[in-house]
């Protein structure tokens, strides 16, 4: 799958703006603020149908504009296609696909598969247990359609749920029946997410300490654990262990909506002892994990997005880092970073074609 063309009118801080793109390897270099991550956004909303920094619609619309339009061209399988990302201020925004547009996103996820290592992943070491059972979901979903309908049923009956909770509160009543109804369903899809999730990790966590391995040349030891309290009982039983807590606190306490995972590095968590540049390998190496597990189940090498490469990382481990991808097992690639020379030496290594697109006050040179 290779992505040949771009077009961005009043997406973030671009009025209008077109790119053509090398097969293999892209460098939009530039000054900080002159847009090459939201460049990259712009490839990542393509395939997400959502901004990878900012999921608010409207402000990824050009100050002083009422729209956006993102109009992406890829060849895929042989076949060309079209896709294009739109939204005005107040309105829904819209997914095409060669002309037809997607009743719902879901259904566009997978299409186009793709992965982004940016600094903002460090949100993953630091952030809370949403954020990383996001990024298990997001690898699960984009080659699993089953599951996503799963999720977003689930999600949907947690908010019914917590709605309920919180009428009998304000209404001082309580009728176990009705939260029964929530029960059964979200035993049912909360098992399968789990069941789901577990089983991706067994085949995901091998791959990821391989390529920890490979980025930190076997000096340290991670691991990945999946916690999650499905492991010791059902959900149903959860459920109604856990139901005096719930009702005092208004919401669902317990289910896969609580699950997480913990990083280590040599056996003590990655956020408090490991060091930004081993947190930024445990991040790449879990990213690029995501990129194999997604290419075995989907059959097509994911795009892969590489925001600001060098930020807390030295020039050899990043130089090690571009040559893991020098292969045929990976596809298209593209890169920002703020010095040029920098990224070119870097590039010219690599036995692959690259293109040089040099970000100056929105406009490109090549």
């Amino acid at each position: 799958m290779i992505l040949k063309s771009l077009s961005l009118i009043n997406y973030k801080n671009f009025e209008s703006i077109n790119f053509e793109f090398d097969d293999k390897i892209n460098c939009f270099v530039g000054n900080n603020g002159v847009g090459k991550t939201n460049v990259l956004d712009a490839i990542y909303h393509l395939s997400f149908g959502k901004s990878y920094f900012n999921p608010i619609t409207s402000q990824n619309i050009r100050h002083h504009s009422d729209f956006f339009v993102i109009d992406g061209h890829y060849e895929k399988d042989g076949r060309d296609e079209k896709v294009i990302v739109s939204a005005k201020r107040g309105q829904k925004k819209v997914i095409k696909r060669n002309g037809k547009v997607y009743e719902t996103f879901s259904q566009h996820i997978g299409f186009l598969p793709l992965v982004i290592i940016s600094p903002a992943d460090r949100d993953l070491i630091t952030e809370g247990s949403d954020t990383r059972r996001k990024f298990i979901d997001g690898v699960i979903s984009q080659s699993d359609q089953n599951y996503l309908t799963t999720l977003l049923k689930y999600s949907k009956l947690v908010s019914q749920r917590n709605a309920l909770l919180k009428y009998f509160a304000a209404n001082n009543t309580f009728d176990p029946t009705q939260l029964e109804i929530y029960d059964q369903q979200l035993n049912e899809h909360g098992n399968i997410i789990h069941q789901k999730r577990d089983e991706f990790l067994k085949t995901f966590i091998p791959i990821f300490e391989d390529r920890y391995r490979a980025i930190s040349s076997g000096e340290e030891r991670v691991s990945l654990t999946y916690q999650s309290k499905l492991s010791e009982k059902d959900l149903l039983t959860l459920l109604e262990e856990n139901l005096g807590k719930d009702r005092m606190l208004q919401y669902t306490s317990v289910g896969v909506h609580k699950d997480d995972l913990s990083f280590d590095i040599n056996g003590y968590a990655i956020k408090k002892f490991g060091s930004q540049g081993q947190q930024k390998s445990f991040l790449i190496a879990l990213k690029l994990a995501q990129f194999d597990f997604i290419k075995k189940q989907s059959k097509v090498n994911p795009i892969l997005l590489l925001d600001d490469i060098f930020d807390k990382l030295d020039e050899k481990r990043v130089e090690h880092i571009i040559k893991l991808v020098d292969d045929q097992n990976f596809g298209q690639l593209f890169i920002s970073d703020t010095h040029a020379e920098r990224t070119e030496e870097v590039v010219k290594k690599i036995s692959q074609s690259y293109k040089i697109m040099k970000l100056e006050n929105n406009d490109i040179e090549t």
